[in-house]
């Protein structure tokens, strides 16, 4: 009797021994444990910031690796030619420009001072469409007011052609961007549904990838569009403006035409 109490004694000294001393370990690991939550905040915290300091264009670079290099290469592809085609149409429609009213001018007092090869000269020394227009008509001015009209009508045509040269391809990039990025976004929707029917099961994981890079072709697509389509406009409103001064400038010249045959 006197041996099973103290086996007892002994067997309650031991677990309560034991649970002291995890108790003790316990408190001690706590401070350790927090200062590694603490750590892992601190490092979650730096990544985040990190994230967050991303420039533009490390983000940009980012986002466009992300969407692949299948039809992410092809849209940018697209933006480069039709900011290519839209940069040296601006340059030459800027080029263009003249001052119709002064060239009017110059041409009439060549004209009344110098004759026809006098205004010629002025055209020569004069750049742009409008200046070219002129030429066409001094130079059948010789023969009739109605010779030097057709010759204006024929040959504004002609300039109003090499206005508009390759602007076609700026619109065809504008719609061939988006459409490329939503087939992107259709591919991948299909490869993520394959992902599902390989796995048997509905896991966010196994699509949200697919998704995101789906999703990430039609945005740059859309982002290419916008851009060329703002250069666009700007390069239509400036063939428009020039234009208009190619018409009116084409009836000052008959004008001025007609009245030199009158006074000659």
């Amino acid at each position: 009797m006197k041996r099973l109490f103290s086996i007892l004694v002994i067997a309650t000294i031991m677990v309560f021994g034991g649970l002291s001393v995890n108790a003790t370990n316990s408190v001690n690991a706590l401070p350790s444990v927090t200062s590694n939550i603490i750590q892992d905040e601190d490092e979650a915290g730096t990544a985040v910031q990190e994230e967050e300091s991303l420039g533009f264009h490390q983000e940009l670079k980012k986002r466009f690796i992300e969407g692949g290099a299948g039809f992410m290469g092809i849209v940018l592809l697209c933006l480069i030619l039709g900011l290519a085609i839209a940069i040296e149409r601006i340059i030459y429609l800027n080029l263009s420009t003249t001052n119709s009213k002064k060239l009017a001018q110059d041409v009439e007092d060549a004209l009344n001072s110098g004759g026809v090869e006098a205004a010629k000269e002025v055209c020569r020394n004069t750049k742009g469409p409008v200046a070219s227009i002129y030429y066409q008509g001094l130079d059948r001015a010789d023969e009739s007011v109605d010779a030097a009209e057709k010759a204006v009508v024929a040959y504004g045509g002609v300039q109003m052609g090499q206005l508009e040269k390759n602007v076609s391809w700026v619109s065809l990039f504008i719609a061939l961007a988006p459409m490329l990025g939503f087939m992107g976004t259709v591919i991948g929707m299909i490869q993520a549904f394959d992902k599902i029917e390989a796995a048997g099961d509905m896991q966010p994981s196994l699509v949200a990838g697919g998704i995101k890079v789906a999703l990430l072709t039609t945005v740059f697509g859309l982002i290419v569009a916008i851009i060329l389509q703002i250069f666009y406009n700007y390069i239509i409103a400036k063939i428009d403006s020039i234009v208009n001064d190619m018409e009116d400038a084409s009836i000052t010249l008959i004008d001025i035409l007609v009245d030199y045959k009158r006074r000659k």
